[in-house]
């Protein structure tokens, strides 16, 4: 954990700066794409270990709808998608104009997953091209993994690569709010982007700030 500690507040409010400048062009896409006002902030960027990842989306044994894709490019890195089952059943049935829709169903998931996986296209390709946009620096994804799951499943496959090198890891923690939601705070949908530790000393270098090895 030597690199994280180099890692003092005014580098993670730039994550945070960063952050919210995706999530506001995510948030657009997916409103346009749902045809209804959804609004995405950057409540918190912190330094955590995998356990708390997995808290933050609802806890270990809590089951979810998920994308997770591999960040390529210039400033590799993770991005998870999760959304509590009820909500994801929500946009699956703003999406496919089938209002019946339930994961209960299972002969109806492999259009479920279609949607998820186009929503998940969209948001991660408009949150990377602002980043890059931000940055100057070439980020894409990969082909989305769409996953029904609970969130310690999920976490532990997305992963798997980092794991190898650090326990911890800095998490860009993105909530979905919507106008008229009525789920509790801790179950709305949450968008996490964790780039590895080599992309950080990239990603402060491109905005011209220093990290101390």
């Amino acid at each position: 954990m030597t690199f994280l500690k180099s890692i003092s507040d005014i580098h993670l409010d730039i994550l945070k700066e960063v952050g919210n400048i995706g999530a506001g062009h995510a948030a657009t896409a997916l409103s346009t794409l749902l045809n209804k006002k959804i609004d995405m902030k950057v409540p918190s960027v912190r330094v955590v270990s995998f356990d708390e990842v997995m808290e933050l989306a609802g806890g270990a044994d809590n089951v979810v709808a998920s994308v997770f894709l591999r960040i390529e490019g210039e400033a590799p890195g993770s991005m998870f998608f999760i959304l509590p089952l009820p909500q994801a059943e929500k946009y699956i049935r703003q999406l496919t104009k089938n209002q019946s829709f339930s994961f209960s169903d299972e002969q109806d998931n492999e259009l479920a997953l279609s949607a998820l996986q186009e929503l998940g296209n969209i948001l991660s390709g408009s949150y990377l091209s602002s980043l890059s946009d931000f940055t100057n620096l070439s980020m894409y994804p990969s082909v989305p993994a769409l996953s029904i799951d609970m969130v310690g499943a999920v976490i532990s496959f997305g992963l798997l690569e980092l794991s190898q090198v650090s326990d911890y890891a800095i998490v860009i923690d993105t909530a979905l709010d919507e106008e008229d939601a009525k789920l509790p705070e801790s179950v709305r949908g949450h968008f996490f982007l964790l780039p590895d530790p080599d992309s950080f000393h990239i990603i402060f270098s491109a905005l011209g700030v220093k990290v101390d090895a």
